[in-house]
């Protein structure tokens, strides 16, 4: 109907439409089906079966792939009766990060070749668990940061490499907004929602509008804050941009300060991240004006010799160095970095060739785990030193003790 093939030609040159992989998606909310509408986009697929644990969700998200494909898709409440289904041939994972892990390694376990939502995991050892079981599958993984498709970053890494601006010795990010709270007294979930089912593995909080769909982010239990949730795209890009692997040291400092008892998260935050090349510094503020030029709220900073360049999803500024020194602006298009992402995972899929995917399981760690300890450091209020190839942190147990935390009830840890 409407999305199959619109854009397969622009995507996957040497993808063949002729048989439609057949599609599963693990939490049908707001952004599973935006990954999975990008699918739709791209073609060749059919989604023939979804799952979440809100039946609202079900009905509304198999109401929409109705119209959009033309055929209804399955619906399950349990991830593990979806991933029983005969035919099913990749899955999609757009829950909240503290169900990845457990969907991810039953996934693999299963054959499946997986699209998942970043983070990779919600702890560290979390994600060395689904490296180990995505290595033991074979199986061909994507994780979700499209912002690697972003025509503005790969000029910027261009830039860089070419020496325009010059040798890079220091590197600042920031995301500044206000966010749009919900309702924080506790209540009764709606009917529709299993909150037991929906917390998991992690601890089961009273309900709340504000730690419930979508809202999660800024819950500590859930979604670990501002930078796990969004500057871990800006995490992950300055890695690509510079060829980095992780940070050797973080300290992180900040604060709970005007959004007290609204959120669990610092609405503040100062983290020094000590990659090898260049050093690199995250702030947000969660209040306020964010950066002294509004223009500037959402992006990166790489502080060069000849000059300064900023850069976000869809344009570069670069300030030039000297008493001369002129500002530069190159706008560059933003759209579909999402259906480019999924494009380049169903590539992927169908040549049957692990070496195309833009982001693999080990590649989504480096990043995810980066965020993960800069938090560490946050909450012990101490430096973080990292062993990259141990995988673990030095001379640290208050910290160490936080690379995995304790499952719930009847859950096991991987």
């Amino acid at each position: 109907m409407g999305y199959v093939g619109l854009a397969s030609s622009l995507y996957l040159p040497s993808l063949s439409v002729d048989r439609k992989l057949k599609i599963g998606l693990i939490g049908a909310g707001w952004y599973g089906m935006v990954i999975t509408k990008a699918a739709l986009k791209v073609g060749g697929v059919e989604v023939i079966a979804i799952c979440d644990v809100d039946s609202d969700h079900l009905i509304k998200s198999a109401d929409e792939l109705e119209k959009l494909q033309g055929s209804r898709p399955k619906s399950f409440k349990y991830y593990q009766d979806l991933l029983d289904m005969k035919g099913l041939e990749t899955v999609f994972i757009g829950t909240p990060p503290h169900w990845h892990a457990l969907q991810f390694i039953a996934a693999c376990s299963k054959g499946l070749d997986i699209y998942c939502e970043k983070p990779l995991s919600y702890d560290v050892q979390e994600g060395l668990a689904m490296i180990n079981a995505a290595n033991k599958a074979g199986n061909i993984v994507q994780i979700g940061f499209q912002r690697r498709q972003s025509e503005a970053f790969k000029k910027a890494k261009e830039f860089i490499e070419a020496g325009k601006i010059g040798n890079v010795h220091q590197i600042c990010a920031q995301i500044n907004y206000i966010p749009d709270l919900l309702d924080n007294t506790v209540q009764q979930p709606p009917e529709s929602l299993d909150w037991d089912e929906w917390c998991g593995p992690a601890p089961k909080l009273e309900y709340r509008p504000s730690i419930g769909h979508v809202a999660w982010r800024l819950e500590k239990e859930y979604g670990n804050g501002h930078l796990t949730d969004w500057g871990i795209h800006h995490i992950d890009i300055i890695r690509k941009i510079m060829g980095e692997g992780m940070p050797v040291e973080f300290y992180s400092t900040g604060g709970l300060y005007e959004l007290k008892s609204k959120i669990t998260t610092p609405d503040t935050l100062a983290s020094n991240m000590a990659f090898r090349k260049a050093p690199v510094n995250w702030q947000h503020r969660l209040w306020g004006t964010g950066d002294v030029n509004r223009e500037f709220n959402n992006g990166i900073f790489f502080y060069g010799e000849k000059a300064t360049m900023f850069a976000d999803d869809s344009r570069i500024v670069i300030f030039n160095s000297g008493k001369d020194g002129k500002r530069e602006d190159i706008s560059l298009p933003t759209e579909l970095m999402q259906e480019k992402h999924v494009g380049n995972f169903l590539d992927a899929v169908r040549n049957k060739d692990k070496k195309k995917v833009s982001c693999t399981p080990e590649d989504a760690f480096q990043s995810t785990a980066t965020v993960q300890l800069a938090m560490i450091s946050y909450y012990t209020g101490s430096v973080v030193k990292w062993d990259q190839q141990k995988k673990e942190i030095i001379g640290n147990p208050e910290a160490s003790r936080l690379l995995k935390r304790d499952y719930r009830g009847k859950f096991i840890h991987p």
